[in-house]
């Protein structure tokens, strides 16, 4: 079917001939397919269809399309000074692209953050390695939303912040509780490559292109930096990259629950293990995250476990945003108005 589109986008007028509800249809399809695979635990069907996807014609136009249009960074150049495409070369570069295991360097932006005089490193990708690293996330990503953990909330589809504050809202409406209230430092700066690579657990050319966007270097001023760590922000597939990389701390968190001595109040059993997982909440959005527990001495050791599981991927925790609360002490606002 797809093979039949490819043969008729090229006969006609090109790019504006394109029907969007058919390609998105065959990527959704085969997205749900991996996705499934995945949940099922069968990791040759899971690489079989991510191999159809890759190769896929409606794969990569609507890689194109997003880089190119949808994007709010499509008029943002990197290092080749391309920063838009007419039509006629969007479907140029959609017949291009293919992993080679090469790439070239990411320009390097400075945007201000907000409310502060420090500003965030950004590394824009050329358009070229922004519509290929569309076209491997729209693959590999269907096989990690399977298995994700359950309360992470940060750049996931069909998840959002909101999602994530309904969920402490949930944890602390009928128990009050400690907070470790967290932040990971320069996350995406600092990200161990063997660490991500190990973990991503892919084989052959898409590895290899990984590795290439992960080791690319970044130019600021005309002078070339290599890049030893980290996944460049401003990347398409850095968010996912990232997600990937902190993949695995909130299972370590609740297998430490497991371990807590909480027995029932009235006949005075150790509770099951279910029980004690459910006893303590930890929700991350992106490299933020709070973690809840009624026991002061629980959280604390938490906080020891988190940040000797970070060292593994060559993360650490941001000293000045990382602080240990109560949900029931009061704070002052950030504007001054009163107590919140």
């Amino acid at each position: 079917m797809d093979k039949s589109n490819s043969d008729s986008f090229k006969n006609t007028e090109g790019w504006r001939s394109i029907n969007w509800r058919q390609v998105e249809r065959y990527v959704f399809k085969l997205q749900k397919r991996i996705y499934a695979a995945s949940r099922c635990g069968d990791a040759k069907r899971v690489r079989k269809l991510q191999k159809t996807l890759m190769r896929s014609w409606s794969n990569r136009v609507l890689a194109v399309r997003r880089v190119t249009v949808e994007n709010q960074g499509k008029k943002t150049a990197g290092v080749d000074g391309v920063k838009s495409l007419p039509p006629e070369a969007r479907l140029d570069l959609a017949k291009r692209l293919r992993p080679t295991g090469k790439s070239m360097p990411t320009r390097r932006v400075w945007i201000p953050k907000p409310g502060k005089e420090e500003k965030r490193p950004l590394g824009i990708p050329t358009m070229y390695d922004r519509a290929l690293q569309a076209v491997i996330k729209a693959v590999i990503e269907p096989e990690w939303e399977a298995i994700f953990e359950p309360s992470s909330y940060g750049f996931r589809p069909g998840r959002s912040c909101h999602d994530a504050v309904a969920h402490i809202k949930l944890a602390i409406k009928s128990k009050a509780k400690f907070v470790l209230d967290a932040d990971i430092s320069r996350c995406f700066d600092c990200i161990n490559h063997e660490a991500l690579l190990q973990k991503l657990n892919m084989k052959g050319k898409v590895r290899q292109q990984i590795k290439a966007w992960l080791k690319s270097g970044v130019i600021d001023k005309g002078v070339f930096t290599a890049t030893s760590d980290g996944t460049p922000q401003g990347g398409v597939i850095s968010p996912l990259l990232a997600n990937i990389a902190l993949h695995g701390l909130e299972n370590k968190i609740k297998e430490f629950a497991e371990s807590l001595d909480m027995k029932r109040s009235v006949i005075g059993r150790q509770m099951p293990k279910r029980d004690k997982r459910k006893s303590l909440t930890f929700i991350r959005y992106a490299d933020d995250f709070v973690l809840l527990h009624q026991d002061k001495s629980v959280v604390t050791r938490c906080r020891e476990i988190i940040s000797e599981w970070l060292l593994g991927t060559g993360l650490q925790l941001k000293p000045e945003k990382t602080r240990l609360t109560h949900t029931l002490i009061p704070e002052w606002s950030e504007d001054g108005k009163g107590w919140i």
